[in-house]
């Protein structure tokens, strides 16, 4: 009777241990989920004057539900502004907010910005064209690059020069609205991301990306000019322009897109972090060298390249975070938002972390963005699948996601917190785990579950651990 019991135990241990690594596994997991979801749509809509309104919009053409696609995102007190380019004809509105402190919805109606009539395109070009990225700066601004182009994925496509705007946020009226030079826009240009060094108000600096024709436009808000500078680090690497997004199989030759700042050191410059789209690489330059065109083309070695993500690794959107130094991005063929604390002296794939990653809600990560109270935030939009499928109207394509900094970093390779620290809140975490397990196991079964648990609860931890640093 005694050995019947015995195995009888042994037999329920070991189901139970193999409950337990199923749990612990996805604890583990939930690692790489540390945002979330705020807001989701299925279709983006506006909110319009009146009803009659819409239903015009409708019957014109001049709104299709279907063809708008939220590109940028960027966060500036209670409103969360919200690119939707116009890609496609049917955009009405390709600049666009929502209030954060209305929370009856989780689905909420844009907003144009500033208003309804910087989008009319009734009588010839509109104040506003179809911008893709924006970025709200220190001064209580908001800058806003205009691709300038109607209709890219159709026949008859509009194309308009490019040109930076930029809006008072305090007051909702334009400051300025820069026109790239011709010379600084070619043929093939793109226009898709933008960078502000705001260390002084007055002498702020603006660098935008071409992912068409590789370069950077560097505007001076002080001077009210531009210069373009070029570099074989923007282009796109040949190895790397092979994506497959959820069943979709394409091939991208986008050049220089991620553009990221870095706190200013002593000298009062910043580094630029940067990377072509069709690249596994991550590169940096001081912008030392990128104020001045002169300079930067004279110092071909000023510009570094730091080192790789690896495999499928390609990423589009990418944004430092000041206070910590961690450099987000995204990975989008693996449906993943990753990180790297730039004070770390290697780039490698072994110091880098998953903040989240998830093959049905995180399917293109487009932008990503910190605002100034410390908040993460990234916006996901299918965009492969709108691109080269159909969306599913009843389906969720698009949303919002969002944590303070330390959560989103917090157990991985770019958390801040001391190691040791570290260590210990993985053990402790696994530690309540398993303790409410066994609260729950009979008595005459605690002697044979008391080492093979504490076996694994160490082994797991340890394991954790590891595949984090």
């Amino acid at each position: 009777m005694r050995d019947l019991n015995e195995t009888r135990s042994k037999r329920f241990a070991m189901r139970l241990l193999w409950s337990l690594v199923i749990l612990q596994v996805a604890y583990i997991g939930t690692c790489m989920e540390q945002l979330d979801i705020l807001y989701e749509w299925k279709q983006l809509d506006y909110q319009w004057p009146s009803e009659e309104a819409r239903n015009t919009a409708l019957a014109s053409g001049a709104f299709i539900p279907g063809n708008g696609m939220p590109m940028g995102i960027e966060r500036h007190r209670d409103r969360l502004f919200i690119t939707v380019p116009r890609w496609r004809h049917g955009v009405p509105a390709s600049l666009t907010y929502i209030n954060l402190n209305d929370n009856s919805t989780k689905s909420p109606a844009l907003i144009p910005y500033p208003n309804w009539a910087a989008h009319d395109m009734n009588n010839g070009k509109p104040t506003i064209v179809s911008p893709f990225r924006v970025r709200a700066d220190k001064c209580n601004r908001l800058w806003v690059l205009d691709n300038g182009k109607i209709g890219n994925l159709e026949n008859d496509t509009v194309k308009y020069p490019p040109a930076i705007l930029i809006y008072d946020l305090l007051t909702d009226t334009l400051l300025r609205n820069y026109v790239f030079p011709d010379d600084q826009v070619k043929e093939e240009s793109g226009y898709a991301n933008i960078a502000i060094e705001d260390i002084d108000c007055e002498d702020t600096y603006a660098y935008a990306g071409d992912l068409g024709k590789p370069g950077i436009v560097v505007y001076s808000w002080k001077k009210n000019e531009s210069w373009r500078i070029t570099h074989h680090y923007f282009h796109p690497d040949p190895l790397a322009c092979d994506f497959s997004v959820k069943g979709h199989n394409f091939s991208w030759t986008d050049a220089l897109f991620g553009l990221s700042l870095s706190a200013p050191n002593a000298d009062n410059y910043s580094t630029l972090y940067f990377h072509p789209m069709a690249s596994y690489n991550e590169f940096a330059v001081s912008t030392e060298y990128l104020r001045n065109q002169t300079v930067a083309e004279a110092n071909f070695n000023a510009f570094k390249l730091l080192g790789s993500r690896g495999p499928n690794a390609q990423s589009s959107a990418s944004f430092v975070d000041p206070k910590t130094g961690v450099l987000f991005y995204s990975l989008v063929n693996l449906n993943a938002v990753a990180c790297w604390r730039t004070t770390n002296k290697e780039y490698l794939m072994k110091n880098q972390g998953r903040i989240y990653m998830d093959d049905e809600k995180m399917i293109y990560p487009t932008d990503i963005k910190v605002d100034y109270e410390e908040n993460l935030w990234v916006l996901s939009n299918r965009m492969p699948i709108w691109m080269y499928g159909k969306l599913d109207p009843n389906d969720v394509s698009f949303r919002v996601f969002s944590a303070p900094v330390l959560n989103a970093i917090s157990h991985t390779a770019c958390d801040i917190t001391p190691r040791s620290d570290i260590l210990d809140k993985f053990v402790n975490k696994i530690k309540n785990v398993t303790i409410d397990i066994a609260a729950k196991v009979k008595p005459n079964h605690s002697s044979a579950l008391a080492s093979p648990v504490s076996l694994l609860t160490l082994t797991i931890s340890l394991l954790c651990f590891v595949s984090v640093y």
